[in-house]
């Protein structure tokens, strides 16, 4: 049964941002990723969404994860990435929509390249009834919970598609790899440019996250000199050290003094906690080239000294002692 349409604000119940989370979602694939952005465009580009029986306003930004059979659906404040709601949604019920998805798409792309303009109709017919189905049932599943129109639905079961076969599922609380936490600021460009590099290095093992003294946005320039060793980081969510409280960590690596003192007051569970002093390229003074190149030395110097330091945590890992 079709949900009844509700009244939306054009201004302010919309996605603005659309965020995924590193450790449960990772390809290193170009096309793979390519897809991702995409169905992230499409999504931020045309949509209807708000929280339901929250007091807070939008406009608002996703983050989305995968923990084992579940989708995260994580709404947060697109200025500030305070949380304002999160909903786990069972991905059982999708399973046999997910894999005719696949089907058809494969079929489509297949009928472009062969098909008569018959064909491609017919599949392309199949292809709006499967969204139909699928955005009917994501809003029945999330109703009460997250607000959105059938468009914003179908798209988002698109990016749900796109990313699903990609997640890697470690189930954190029962892993036994290594656990890092880097810190900084306001994790805007330190600590997740160490985080992103970590994963790059070591990808399946180790869990690393990354977190601020306080929230930060997302940096346009991490994004550039990030693309250049060809990392995504647009799709980075500043987090807080306060989100991460109940968590043990292995090893905690502060990137600024002020990180420093936060671990040390907020008593963080952690094995080890070095300091390593870095400059922030945020206060470099000059053209676009000179801050530039002051991002792109941040960048140099923790992929050196991050590698280094992982390999001997991975070829020891303290859980395995």
């Amino acid at each position: 049964m079709a949900l009844p349409p509700r009244q939306f604000d054009p201004e302010k119940d919309r996605l603005v941002a659309v965020t995924l989370d590193p450790n449960t979602i990772t390809s290193i694939n170009p096309d793979e990723v390519h897809e991702w952005r995409i169905a992230i465009y499409d999504l931020v580009e045309d949509n209807k969404f708000a929280p339901a029986r929250v007091t807070a306003t939008g406009p608002y930004a996703l983050h989305v994860s995968i923990t084992g059979n579940y989708i995260l659906l994580d709404v947060r404040n697109p200025d500030t990435y305070e949380p304002i709601a999160a909903h786990y949604l069972s991905l059982t019920p999708f399973r046999r929509l997910i894999r005719d998805y696949f089907r058809i798409r494969d079929s489509y792309y297949d009928a472009i390249k062969t098909g008569s303009t018959y064909q491609i109709e017919t599949v392309d017919m199949a292809r709006r009834g499967l969204h139909n189905d699928a955005a009917e049932l994501l809003r029945t599943r999330l109703d009460n919970k997250l607000e959105m129109d059938l468009n914003t639905a179908r798209r988002l079961f698109t990016l749900i598609c796109a990313v699903q076969p990609f997640a890697s599922r470690i189930d954190e609380r029962e892993s036994t790899l290594p656990t890092v936490l880097f810190v900084c600021s306001m994790n805007s460009v330190r600590s997740p440019i160490a985080a992103a590099l970590a994963r790059r290095f070591f990808p399946g093992r180790l869990i690393v996250r990354s977190a601020g003294v306080r929230s930060g946005k997302a940096d346009g320039f991490v994004h550039e000199v990030m693309e250049e060793i060809g990392i995504d980081m647009s799709v980075h969510t500043p987090h807080t050290m306060d989100e991460l409280l109940a968590n043990h960590f292995d090893l905690v690596i502060t990137l600024s003094d002020d990180a420093a003192a936060a671990v040390v007051e907020r008593r963080l569970e952690m094995g080890a906690h070095e300091h390593w002093p870095m400059l922030d390229p945020t206060e470099m003074e000059g053209n676009r080239e000179s801050v530039l190149s002051a991002y792109r030395t941040l960048r140099d110097t923790l992929q050196t000294r991050v590698r280094s330091r992982l390999e001997k945590l991975v070829a020891s890992p303290p859980k395995a002692a």
